[in-house]
This record gives C-alpha cells, structure tokens and sequence, in this order.
C-alpha cells in the first residue's frame, strides 16, 4: 500500500475508539462493494480491527444504515445473554465508536467509514466444500433469523429500497433496455428473452407479500455463504455484512443462501456445464436453516422457500445484467464482460434449479414437518 494512503487511512482510524496503536493496514476480503481493510494492533493484549470505508453510492443514507446495525446487533447481543453457552462478542459483530460516540465517520471528502472489532479464528467460504458447512450455514442464518423474529421489522430502515424486489427490477431492467446507454442490448438478446420468459412466476412472492399471506420480518437480505464466519472446526460462529438487514420475505434469505452453498461453481463461472445443483448440499443447509426457524414459520412461508430458491439467481443475474447493460455502473468488474458472465452463470443456475424443483421442494416440506412433529411431541412432553 502506497505510503499516502495509508497515512490518510490512519487519520481515519484516529477518528475512532481504538484501544492500543495502529501497526498495519492491509486490503481484506473479496466484497464487491465496500474497501476493507484488516488493521492489526501494535500491542498484542488489544483487539485487531475491521475497517471499512462505507460505499455511500449503493447504500445513500448511512446514518439510517448504521442505525439499523446498532439496533440489531444490540438486539442480537441481548437475546444471546439469555441463551446458556453463547457468546455474544464472537456470535455478533460488534461496532467500534468514534470519538464523537457516533458508529461512523464522515470524512472531509465525504467518505463514510465503520469499524468493527476484527473476529479471530474464523475462516469463509466463497465456494461451499462439505455438507458439515452447509449445515452450519444454515444453523447460523437459521439462528440468525430466529432471534430477530420478535424485533419489529417497521424499526428498520430500507437501507436498499426495493432491494428484492423482482418487479422493480425488472421495471430498472426496462428502463436501462430502453436506454442502452453503453450500446450493449444488441448483445444480450438471448438473455433478455430468458428474463421476459419468467417474469410473470418470478413474481409470485411479491404478490404474495402484497395479499399479506406472507409475514414481512426482520431479514439480512445477503445471505452469501461467506457472510457466514465459521471457527477453526467449521463451526458457524458469526453471520456478518449486516448493511442489507432490513424488513423482508423469508424466501428471500433462504434462497440467496441456497444460492450461494449448493453450486459448486463459482458465482461468476464462466464454463456453464460446471453449473451443477449438490443435492447433499442442498439437504444439508435446509436440515440446518428449519431445525433453527421451522418453530416460527407459517406454512405459507414454507411453501415459499422453493420459489425463493429460484428467484434469487434469478434476481441477481437480472441485476448482473442490467449493470452491464448501463455500463458497469454498480458492481466492481475484473474485466470488460465480467458482469454478463455473471448474468449467464446465475441464470444457468436459474435453469438447473428449474430441473430439480419438485426433489427441492418435497426436502424442504418433509424437512419442515419432521422438525415441527419433534418440537410439538418435545412440547406435550413437557
């Protein structure tokens, strides 16, 4: 790192509560949207640092996104002190303040920047490899979701408005189709029919939402599997990238996680016959996401975890596809056709999901009936 910067990154820092001083700064992770770096302290009896300079483009009010990460974090924390066995300081990210006792720092230039307490010994996946992670990444949303079930989702600010939202989508993807301001529509004509040709199913869980035969819950609505930090022993520890927790659709996390754990591939593959559904990995995400949520889930919420499946690469390859088609505005690229690339691999994935959705959806319904006949004989016994 060039000595400029990183003199202007320790000014930040000296904005915010540390305790000890600063020996390194390094870049951290593999996230699209924020720039990350690991701060490792001088001293060895202090914590090291997360620090994070806030992508204030995607997400346009900060202070409301921070509030509503101090707001479940605290409530997350104080569930966890109930719970014998947990812990809450390596089970929650926890935000450093400044000095202004603020959880985040403005910049002369205007740059947001946050920084957390760095989790040790914890290790993510971008690719899943084993059913064990698969199940503990699916207790760790699972949990992650229950303890929020009784926070009032209308606390919560959309810090992304119509972030899941497949029919805005497709209105942006109209919008940016029209405008073809990178002149790139010409090359997207199979991938555009692709979309068109599911729209109106695509949209079920929005109708649903509006009839209100879905609850509208407390949701971290970026649920990757590297969002979930796992120990040493492959032990979920820590679901984290809370900047997205807003009110939502059940559906919607299970399905980005499903996503995410049972292609094998990666998210940007660009050989499509490497794009195969693991079927173990599927079963063992879902035995781990229903034994900690199945208790509170209605059965409407439970039928609609198949269709979310879908929908969610069905989503982001629409989001993939309209940020290329307007010019690569949004998402970081690697080269000049990495987001259509993306856009293909997720609807690939899209279309291999389609081909096993009646093996899917059975796992996922006897899944939810065998753990809601155990809590039900535990509770008569009682």
């Amino acid at each position: 790192m060039a000595l400029q910067a990183e003199a202007k990154l320790r000014d930040v820092l000296a904005h915010f509560q540390l305790e000890g001083s600063v020996a390194s700064i390094i870049p951290y992770g593999s996230g699209h949207i924020h720039d990350t770096y690991a701060v490792a302290n001088d001293q060895p009896t202090c914590p090291n640092y997360l620090l994070q300079r806030i992508n204030h483009h995607v997400f346009r009010n900060v202070p409301l996104l921070m509030e509503n990460i101090g707001l479940v974090t605290l409530h997350l924390r104080q569930k966890l002190q109930h719970i014998p066995g947990a812990r809450p300081d390596e089970e929650v990210l926890t935000l450093v303040p400044t000095q202004d006792n603020l959880g985040y720092y403005r910049d002369p230039d205007g740059n947001f920047w946050r920084v957390y307490l760095l989790l040790e010994g914890t290790r993510s996946y971008d690719i899943v490899e084993t059913p064990q992670q698969a199940y503990e990444g699916g207790k760790a949303f699972g949990k992650f979701l229950a303890l929020l079930a009784d926070l009032d989702a209308s606390q919560l600010h959309e810090s992304i408005p119509d972030f899941h939202n497949i029919e805005n989508r497709l209105r942006l993807l109209t919008q940016a189709t029209r405008l073809n301001a990178a002149g790139r529509v010409a090359q997207v004509d199979k991938e555009l029919r692709f979309v068109w040709q599911r729209g109106e199913e695509m949209s079920s869980i929005c109708r649903l939402g509006r009839a209100g035969k879905l609850p509208l819950r407390t949701t971290h609505n970026d649920t990757k599997f590297n969002n979930v930090l796992l120990d040493r022993h492959d032990k979920a520890l820590c679901v984290i990238d809370l900047d997205t927790v807003m009110p939502g659709f059940l559906a919607y996390d299970y399905g980005d996680a499903i996503r995410t754990t049972v292609n094998k591939a990666a998210e940007d593959e660009e050989d499509l016959s490497k794009i195969k559904v693991d079927y173990e990995l599927f079963r063992a995400f879902t035995e781990g996401f229903l034994q900690e949520t199945s208790a509170f889930l209605t059965e409407e919420e439970v039928n609609s975890l198949e269709p979310g499946v879908r929908l969610l690469p069905y989503i982001m390859g629409v989001r993939f596809l309209t940020d290329y088609i307007e010019g690569d505005h949004y998402y970081k690229i690697h080269f000049p056709e990495h987001n259509l690339q993306r856009a293909r691999a997720q609807f690939r994935l899209v279309e291999v999901l389609e081909e096993n959705s009646e093996l899917l959806l059975h796992t996922i319904q006897q899944t939810a009936h065998a753990f809601k006949t155990a809590a039900a004989a535990q509770q008569q016994e009682r």
